[in-house]
């Protein structure tokens, strides 16, 4: 775990400034503009948020300093708020490629660390600011992010820049696990992390959906070859 002193950069900027357009309408405008590169046509819901920061509940309790929080594909600032509201004293960066989302997201929390850039972006983003690695990965990317090799190699990335104690959340909808997407990405997530488990099925979402929770990082001589699973 990260052991970072707390200075006022470690603190989420609280949900305050220039009030942002709602967040179902931004949403809606930017799923009509790129279906394929926006997880969702409305923002996760609470219950979504709280399954996907225990992690960070769970490592409050052992953690020396504030943890290091990366978050992918921060949209509007669903997870954004519930990390907030868990533990304000964390190192956030968060990484957002859509132009239009990542300024909704500065307007609503002023000063936050965000990447206007790729997800790929996240270990020269940590290496940038002097961080080892990540405590916690939450990611709010839609499937089209982990498509093919760039997708395997992104799970890589995330599992290589994890703390070996640390977690990375992903969710996807119910419906949809099935689906050889989401069969593929829960391949790539066994072979790339000891454990993965699943939530049970978060109803108060729209649609319904489920977290994986990957843990124990693979060292890279541990890694199994793809196609083994």
């Amino acid at each position: 775990m990260s052991t970072l002193e707390p200075t006022a950069e470690t603190v989420l900027p609280p949900d305050v400034g220039r009030r942002p357009r709602p967040d179902a309408w931004v949403f809606i405008r930017e799923f009509a503009r790129a279906p394929l590169r926006t997880a969702s046509v409305v923002p996760s819901s609470p219950a979504l948020a709280a399954r996907m920061v225990q992690p960070l509940r769970r490592s409050a309790r052992q953690h020396p300093g504030p943890p290091v929080v990366v978050e992918l594909g921060p949209g509007t600032g669903a997870f954004t708020a519930a990390l907030r509201a868990s533990a304000p004293e964390i190192r956030y960066l968060g990484i957002e490629l859509n132009p239009r989302m990542a300024d909704h997201l500065a307007a609503r929390f002023t000063g936050i660390d965000l990447v206007r850039g790729p997800a790929s972006c996240l270990p020269r983003a940590l290496a940038e600011r002097g961080l080892a690695a990540a405590d916690l990965v939450l990611s709010g990317l839609p499937w089209q992010a982990f498509a093919g090799t760039a997708g395997t190699d992104l799970v890589a990335a995330i599992a290589a820049n994890l703390a070996p104690s640390g977690a990375y959340t992903q969710f996807t909808y119910s419906w949809t696990r099935w689906a050889p997407p989401g069969r593929r990405q829960h391949r790539d997530l066994q072979r790339f992390f000891e454990r993965v488990e699943l939530s049970p099925t978060v109803w108060g979402n729209l649609p319904p959906a489920v977290v994986y929770t990957a843990t124990a990082p693979r060292r890279v001589v541990d890694i199994p070859p793809a196609g083994s699973r």
